[in-house]
């Protein structure tokens, strides 16, 4: 009996170290067109320790998201560090987007942005920097929806732009 229990351990050692070590650095973000108010619609989900790590290394200050220790200044970094990170132009120009809030999902926050008087979407362009500055292995994966019609990009430190067109 204590032969097996030995040799299960040793069976489980690898998978437990293995997954401790490869770890996935990775945002997504969903803009989705909305015809009727004229807006791009976003939610773009971040894990939260990544961020945390980020602001840290960024600002030299300690954060805590989603706890009793949040502050408000805690918010308006994470606002500031959006805004220099996540850059939009639509139909060729920039634009500019209103930070609504965030949330939390167990180890992610969402964030909710919106850009305003979109009359027509015909291109689209990315660029996230989210996380580039922590971690070379960042992908922030983009999904667009405009009617129908749905569009992906895989954004990374060595690309971190990319355009998508939309012309009917």
């Amino acid at each position: 009996m204590k032969f097996l229990k030995i040799a299960i351990l040793l069976a489980l050692f690898p998978l437990v170290t293995a997954s401790a070590d490869h770890k996935f650095y990775v945002s997504i973000t969903n803009i989705e067109y909305a015809p009727k108010q004229e807006s791009l619609q976003i939610i773009t989900k971040i894990f939260l320790d990544d961020l945390e790590a980020a602001l840290e290394t960024r600002y030299g200050k300690k954060l805590k998201f989603n706890s009793t220790k949040e502050t408000e200044a805690a918010e308006n970094l994470l606002k500031e560090y959006l805004f220099q990170k996540f850059k939009l132009k639509v139909n060729g120009a920039p634009v500019s987007y209103t930070y609504i809030g965030k949330e939390y999902d167990i180890d992610v926050v969402k964030c909710y942005l919106e850009v305003t008087n979109v009359k027509k979407l015909s291109t689209l362009e990315i660029e996230n920097k989210v996380l580039h500055d922590m971690f070379d292995e960042q992908q922030n994966i983009i999904h667009v929806k405009k009617n129908k019609k749905r569009r992906s990009l895989v954004l990374e430190k060595e690309n971190p732009k990319g355009l998508l067109n939309f012309s009917d």
